[in-house]
C-alpha cells in the first residue's frame, strides 16, 4: 500500500499543480480579503506565508521531541502525555524564529490547572507568528479542560445524550457554556462540533460524540452548537469531512473506509456538512478516511482533490477554511511520508495542516515545494487570505 500511496502523489502532483493553478485553485472562486489583509499578505515574506498553515501541538516546536514514524515519540518516556509539555522553553523560541506557526493546539497533557492554562497562553500568544489558540473541547469525552478535575466548569454526558433531546437549545446551551469557559482562559478555536452522523453501531471512534443517526436532527444540532460557540466568542469547526460516522476503524491507528456513494452521502452526511456551511462555518475539518464509491481509489479525503476541491468547495459551495485532522495520526502515517502529507493536502485543496508528524520536516518541505514550482506561491496566497482573514475577525472580538 505505501509503494501505491507514493506513487499516487508522485503522479497526481502535476494534475493538482494544473488545476491550482487554472481554476482559482479550490474549484470555487477565493475568499475576497479585505484591503488591509491584501497589505499584510504583500508584506509577509515566503516562511511567514507557510507557517500561517500550520497548526501544531506545542511539542513540535521542541526538537528535543524527536517524533518516530509511528507516530511515538523516541525519548526516554514512550508516552507523550508523560512529558506534559506545559509552558515555552527556549528551544522553542528558538526553532520558533525559524519556524512561525498559524496555531497552537493544546492537549489534555498541556494543562495542568487554571494557574498553569494562565501562564502558558500568554506565552503561546508571544511566539512568532501570532498563534491562535486552539483545542478538542466537544463535551463529553473528548474534553480536555472540562475532564480535567482541576477544573471546576459543567460538564455534558455526550453530544448523543444532548440530540437525544430533540431540543437545538440544549446544544446551544452546551457550546455557550463550553465557550464562555474557553473564551475565558484565552482559546480562540474549539474543533467542535461533530457534524458526522452516527450511522453505524460498531463505529469505535465516532459513536457518542455525534448528536444522532438522524442527518436531520443533527444538523439542528450542529448549527445550534456553532451559534452558541459564536455567542460565547469562540469559533467552531465543523468535522469530520465528508462523514466518520459510518465507519468502524478508528483513523487514529490506521486506515478507516465509508462504503457509501456520493449519492449516499448528500442522502445522509452532507445534510449536517451543509447545515454548516449554509450556517456560515469558518472551519471545515477532513477525516483520514477513505470514500472509494466516491473517489475511486483508497486515497483519504485529506489527500483527494475530488472531496475538497470537486465536492466540498464546488458542489457544496465551501468558501471558507479547510483544515485537516491531526496528520500524525495512523491513517496518514501508515501511508505516507511526512513531506508527502504535508505538501499532498495543500495539493489537494487544505489550507491548514494540523499536527503534522514532524513540524520543522514539513514545514521545509513545504517551502521547498514553492521555490521548486510544485506548489505555486499564488496557491498558498489563497489559503493565507483565508486564514487571515478569520485571524483578524478573532483578534478584534478577543
Amino acid at each position: 500500500m505505501k509503494k501505491t500511496k507514493k506513487l499516487w502523489i508522485l503522479l497526481t502532483f502535476p494534475l493538482l499543480l494544473g488545476m491550482a493553478s487554472c481554476k482559482s485553485g479550490d474549484g470555487n472562486n477565493p475568499v475576497v480579503p479585505t484591503d488591509d489583509i491584501e497589505a499584510q499578505l504583500q508584506r509577509m515574506t515566503l516562511r511567514e506565508k507557510v507557517g500561517q498553515l500550520f497548526f501544531v501541538r506545542p511539542e513540535c516546536l521542541d526538537t528535543t521531541i524527536h517524533f518516530n514514524r509511528s507516530g511515538g515519540i523516541d525519548v526516554s518516556s514512550d508516552d507523550i502525555t508523560k512529558i506534559k509539555l506545559q509552558a515555552v522553553n527556549a528551544t522553542m523560541k528558538r526553532v520558533n524564529e525559524k519556524y512561525p506557526v498559524g496555531g497552537i493546539i493544546l492537549y489534555a497533557h498541556n494543562i495542568e490547572d487554571e494557574a498553569q492554562l494562565a501562564a502558558f497562553i500568554p506565552q503561546i500568544r508571544a511566539l512568532n507568528g501570532s498563534p491562535l489558540l486552539c483545542i478538542d473541547e466537544e463535551g463529553g469525552r473528548v474534553a480536555r479542560i472540562a475532564n480535567n478535575e482541576n477544573f471546576t466548569v459543567e460538564k455534558f454526558e455526550s453530544m448523543g445524550a444532548i440530540g437525544a433531546t430533540g431540543d437545538p437549545q440544549n446544544a446551544y446551551y452546551c457550546a455557550y457554556t463550553i465557550g464562555s469557559y474557553l473564551h475565558r482562559y484565552g482559546f480562540d478555536i474549539d474543533f467542535a462540533p461533530v457534524a458526522d452522523v452516527n450511522t453505524n453501531p460498531d463505529n469505535v471512534v465516532i459513536g457518542a460524540r455525534a448528536f444522532s443517526d438522524d442527518p436531520q436532527v443533527a444538523a439542528s444540532m450542529v448549527t445550534s452548537y456553532l451559534q452558541g460557540l459564536k455567542d460565547a466568542g469562540v469559533t467552531g469547526c465543523v468535522k469530520h469531512f465528508p462523514g466518520h460516522g459510518d465507519t468502524k476503524a478508528d483513523t487514529h491507528f490506521g486506515y478507516a473506509q465509508s462504503l457509501k456513494t456520493w449519492d449516499e452521502m448528500l442522502d445522509c452526511e452532507m445534510i449536517t456538512f451543509k447545515a454548516g456551511i449554509l450556517w456560515g462555518t469558518q472551519l471545515v475539518m477532513t477525516a483520514h478516511i477513505a470514500a472509494p464509491n466516491v473517489t475511486g481509489s483508497d486515497v483519504p479525503a485529506t489527500m483527494s482533490s475530488l472531496l475538497l476541491q470537486n465536492k466540498l468547495r464546488g458542489e457544496l459551495g465551501y468558501r471558507n477554511i479547510i483544515i485537516t485532522d491531526g496528520m500524525e495520526m495512523g491513517a496518514i502515517t501508515q501511508q505516507y511520508s511526512n513531506t508527502e502529507a504535508a505538501v499532498g493536502t495543500l495539493l489537494a485543496g487544505a489550507d491548514i495542516i494540523l499536527g503534522p508528524q514532524n513540524f520543522v520536516e514539513a514545514f521545509d518541505a513545504v517551502v521547498k515545494a514553492v521555490e521548486d514550482g510544485m506548489l505555486a506561491e499564488e496557491r498558498i496566497d489563497r489559503s493565507v487570505r483565508r486564514i487571515l482573514e478569520m485571524k483578524n475577525q478573532i483578534i478584534q472580538n478577543r
